[in-house]
């Protein structure tokens, strides 16, 4: 893999993290709507939407580059739709990232023949 693939990987597992985390304070939020005076709703939706059009973007963009079959990225989408499945993308693609660097670090420190 080159560097721009592994660097579209680190993107959507970053992304995946921060779009769980935002899943999570969304669905805090709804409940303290529900139970308190607390109405954060309104303002953690629309960030929350925003991290996951990013992760949508993130992810077609990652399939794309890594070539990857259309099972990969499905199970990618249905984990970002789960409270916590942010969490287990990160874990997937944690692996797949640092190989993916390490064969774009190896691939650059080979000489270029003349």
């Amino acid at each position: 893999m080159d560097l721009k693939t592994a660097s579209a990987l680190h993107r959507l597992r970053l992304v995946s993290l921060i779009e769980a985390v935002s899943f999570l304070l969304l669905l805090t939020c709804s409940v303290l709507k529900r139970t308190t005076d607390f109405d954060a709703v309104p303002v953690m939706g629309p960030v929350h939407g925003v991290l996951v059009v990013l992760f949508l973007v993130f992810l077609a963009d990652a399939w794309n580059r890594a070539k990857w079959p259309l099972k990969r990225p499905v199970v990618l989408f249905v984990l970002s739709v789960l409270p916590t499945g942010g969490f287990f993308a990160d874990r997937m693609l944690r692996r797949e990232t640092e190989d993916a660097v390490v064969a774009a670090h190896g691939r650059a420190d080979v000489p270029a023949e003349a």
